[in-house]
């Protein structure tokens, strides 16, 4: 069986309060292909941490700039990628947030997050692109 394609991508500008968007886009997406409603907080919190770290530390809240939301729904899996017009970065050099020096820190948690909430993340395109993969 193929990957059946959320119908149109979701394109940002990059500005913070675009993030609102992505709730309903989830609840959609959800919906539109019958998920598994347990998943929904997972893919919800996931979704919108990649879409924050696109748009803030991405592109620089440059509302120029667009982010992408494309979804692929597979057999076994359903996939979410978030692509933004930054520079890049190399997500191995990000500091691990539950470290003690880290703890109080106020950003630095969203890759975390992303990991412990989803099957699998993966980085490409120079950190400009984060694919994050949950098993259905």
């Amino acid at each position: 069986m193929m990957a059946e394609i959320a119908s149109n991508p979701l394109v940002l500008s990059s500005i913070p309060k675009n993030i609102a968007h992505i709730e309903p886009y989830v609840e959609r997406v959800v919906r539109e292909f019958d998920i598994n409603s347990e998943l929904y907080g997972n893919i919800l919190i996931s979704v919108t941490e990649a879409v924050t770290n696109a748009i803030v530390h991405g592109n620089h809240s440059d509302a120029s700039k667009k982010v992408t939301v494309e979804m692929e729904k597979h057999p076994k899996n359903i996939v979410f990628k978030v692509t933004d017009e930054g520079d890049g970065f190399e997500p191995e050099t990000l500091p691990d947030p539950t470290a003690p020096e880290n703890l109080l820190e106020l950003g630095g948690r969203g890759v975390f997050l992303m990991k412990q909430l989803s099957d699998l993340v993966i980085f490409s395109d120079n950190g400009r692109t984060v694919e994050i993969q949950f098993k259905i």
